[in-house]
């Protein structure tokens, strides 16, 4: 896939409607998107964005919208990019899902929803998406369970608990159907460590009303997750 590196003007660049990650405020328990305007302006901004180019000239930003933003509030007029020629809108969610996929501060959802999109693409061959994003199979399988859960747990979502949460959340999503179910599962085994969860989980053979007593039986120590 060819490649030019040049500096844009600023008002030329768009967050695209492919972009991965969504939520631009994820993340930021850890980093503001003030603080990342402040490193931008003390150190430079050290990683350019990858866009592509549009129909009207300007420029879909593919990864890189906190950075961005960052530099918007820095009132910059020049951005260092990276354009990729003839992306495809596929190509394009793959390209900003693998440049975002390891990063803690992106959303869940945003991944599950970006995984979604490529699993529709490749006509639910999961294999073709982990080999297009470099993601196992497992893990795939595991965000798009989250979209699944109901808009309750969903906002409990997010990139403090990391992947202990999100592993939690989607076992929860594998293991009833009933929303209520889910929301009353995650009432109970919410405090506990994610193998405590996954073993109440797995005993409860899917059945919300034996939770209450696993986790009685967990809270005296019955269960040996080592």
């Amino acid at each position: 896939m060819a490649t030019v590196r040049k500096e844009v003007p600023i008002d030329e660049l768009v967050v695209s409607l492919t972009n991965a990650r969504k939520d631009a405020d994820a993340g930021q328990e850890d980093a503001s998107l003030a603080g990342l305007a402040q490193s931008i302006k003390e150190h430079g901004l050290l990683n350019a964005l990858t866009v592509r180019r549009r129909a009207d000239g300007k420029y879909d930003i593919l990864a890189g919208q906190r950075r961005y933003l960052a530099c918007r509030q820095l009132r910059m007029k020049m951005l260092p990019v990276v354009v990729r020629e003839d992306v495809s809108d596929t190509n394009a969610i793959a390209l900003s899902l693998i440049e975002n996929v390891q990063r803690a501060d992106m959303h869940p959802l945003d991944k599950a929803e970006a995984f979604a999109k490529l699993k529709k693409h490749h006509k639910d061959n999961l294999r073709l998406v982990g080999e297009s994003t470099g993601v196992s199979v497992q893990t795939i399988q595991k965000y798009l369970l989250l979209l699944n859960l109901p808009v309750s747990l969903r906002e409990a979502l997010g990139t403090q608990q990391g992947s202990a949460g999100v592993g939690a959340l989607a076992a929860i999503a594998k293991t009833f159907d009933n929303p209520e179910d889910m929301e009353k599962a995650w009432d109970e085994i919410g405090g506990f460590t994610q193998a405590i969860q996954g073993e109440i989980l797995k005993r409860s053979n899917g059945d919300v009303d034996a939770i209450p007593d696993l986790v009685l039986e967990a809270q005296e120590g019955a269960f040996n997750t080592k």
